[in-house]
């Protein structure tokens, strides 16, 4: 957007320049002066205008910017974002592999009593293995060596944002979280809930086994929060930034997560596609959002955002529609991507006021109005001296953005 300000201003200075060089050239020849003396002044006028500097002003800046965010483990595709993100005022995060290190570990199990059949942990492993979502990898890693009998799954089906169902037989079984149970109509008996809502209370992600008609058994799943979440969650709230924690968990898990990283705002149990919505919403209410995620299920959210930022180990799909991706899981990167946005658009209009105020001062020193005053004439060489080292403090300012600290 600044460069193309700048085109927009180099169109019409350009004309305007060219205008009064013509005129200047026109006056000191009504006033009796030579044809010489005229047009050294009018080429004066042009040589020092010369807008190279305007034209270096962004693009200089914006590829040492760049530079410096790829030293610091930020990739960025797109400089408009680079442009945009010191005024991003909310930043959404996704949960799992963003505030969390995204390696799940089952932590519990819990067998509902005459659940003893020993095909169900087989049952259970099967389908698992042919979900894509992480947590369905932390049951596999869990059971594989524990399971060796095979068993052969029919009509597999992932049901978005609740789990997966599956067919044993002639029979139905599912794997996935309490909004799975509503719509197959299984119902949860009191044991099992006061089981779930303390997992649930410790942080921990209840996954739900049920066939038959019933639950089956319940998997705690718990996934650490990566080290560095707390500090950056601090550190951005410094800033002045509003912290959103979106995930498709139940509203215990996600409340505990964000009470241990200092997040007030969150929402649980969301769809993929109300990501996106939800960043619209925030931008109805006149903010600039930048979202971070990881997975398939970012990618609406991303593509929605002002200013979209992907994890690098996430999903190939969020690094694709992310403009800016971390090339590390450090959340603590974030806050500094922000600063080297500052930094650079700080260059940038620092550069443009070096490329002006040449002009501003050089346009009627070259004119000559200080010609009737003391005698002083600008040299077309001086003038083409002047405006090389207008580009050279334009590319110089550019480089300092290299050498400040994040």
């Amino acid at each position: 957007p600044i460069a193309k300000l700048a085109d927009k201003v180099s169109g019409i200075f350009v004309p305007v320049v060219i205008s009064i060089a013509v005129i200047t050239i026109i006056v000191w020849l009504l006033l009796g002066k030579g044809v010489s003396f005229a047009l050294s002044m009018g080429i004066s006028v042009l040589v020092i205008s010369c807008p190279c500097a305007l034209g270096l002003a962004t693009p200089t800046a914006i590829m040492v910017g760049i530079g410096k965010g790829a030293e610091h483990n930020i990739l960025i595709k797109d400089a408009e974002s680079l442009e945009l993100m010191y005024r991003v005022n909310a930043i959404v995060l996704d949960k799992t592999g963003t505030i969390t290190e995204g390696k799940p570990v089952v932590t519990d199990i819990h067998w509902t009593p005459g659940s003893e059949d020993e095909r169900y942990p087989s049952i259970l492993l099967e389908i698992e293995r042919r979900s894509e979502h992480p947590l369905a990898d932390a049951v596999v890693q869990k059971f594989k060596e524990k399971v060796v009998n095979e068993i052969s799954v029919s009509d597999f089906e992932n049901q978005t944002g609740k789990g997966v169902t599956a067919k044993v037989g002639d029979k139905v079984y599912l794997v996935g979280n309490r909004a799975l149970l509503e719509v197959s109509h299984v119902i949860l008996d009191d044991d099992n809930e006061k089981l779930a809502v303390r997992w649930e209370g410790d942080g921990k992600t209840v996954v739900f086994f049920a066939g038959e008609g019933r639950v089956l058994a319940l998997v705690a799943i718990a996934d650490k929060i990566k080290e560095s979440s707390r500090q950056a969650v601090t550190t951005l709230h410094e800033k002045g930034i509003d912290v959103y924690m979106l995930t498709g968990d139940n509203a215990l898990t996600a409340r505990a997560v964000a009470d241990q990283v200092g997040i007030r705002h969150f929402k649980a149990e969301v769809m993929p596609g109300e990501k996106a919505n939800f960043v619209e919403a925030l931008q109805h209410e006149g903010k600039v959002v930048a979202m971070v995620g990881d997975g398939i299920n970012d990618s609406q959210a991303l593509a929605q955002a002002d200013v979209s930022i992907a994890m690098g180990k996430g999903s190939d799909i969020a690094m694709d529609v992310a403009k800016v991706t971390l090339i590390t899981s450090d959340l603590n990167v974030i806050p500094r991507a922000i600063a080297l946005s500052h930094q650079t658009v700080r260059a940038i209009r620092q550069n443009l006021f070096w490329a002006f105020i040449y002009n501003i001062i050089g346009i009627p020193l070259a004119a000559g109005v200080l010609y009737g005053i003391n005698g002083f004439l600008l040299n077309p060489m001086i003038a083409a001296a002047a405006m090389a080292f207008s580009s050279v403090s334009v590319v110089t300012n550019s480089l300092r953005i290299k050498w400040k600290k994040l």
